[in-house]
């Protein structure tokens, strides 16, 4: 395949936040407490930043994750 062709496309910090929140949503709502599901969904997401922060160096995207942490917090 000719690389010119090839579009890399790179996740907002706003699509990945939304992202994280979506796949975890999907998860928890299946466990059938819709009233708490909006909650722990954040607090999920919001671990799973925290985690990959966890394990980057500074030079590492350390900016975009905090970016995608600012963007759940948001939600």
């Amino acid at each position: 395949m000719n690389n010119l062709y090839v579009k890399e496309y790179r996740m907002t910090t706003k699509e990945k936040a939304q992202e994280l929140f979506d796949n975890f949503f999907i998860i928890l709502s299946k466990r059938g407490e819709h009233h708490y599901t909006f909650d722990y969904t954040k607090q999920c997401a919001l671990i799973a930043v925290e985690e990959v922060l966890g394990y980057m160096g500074a030079d590492r995207g350390t900016e975009f994750w905090q970016e995608v942490k600012q963007e759940i917090e948001k939600l």
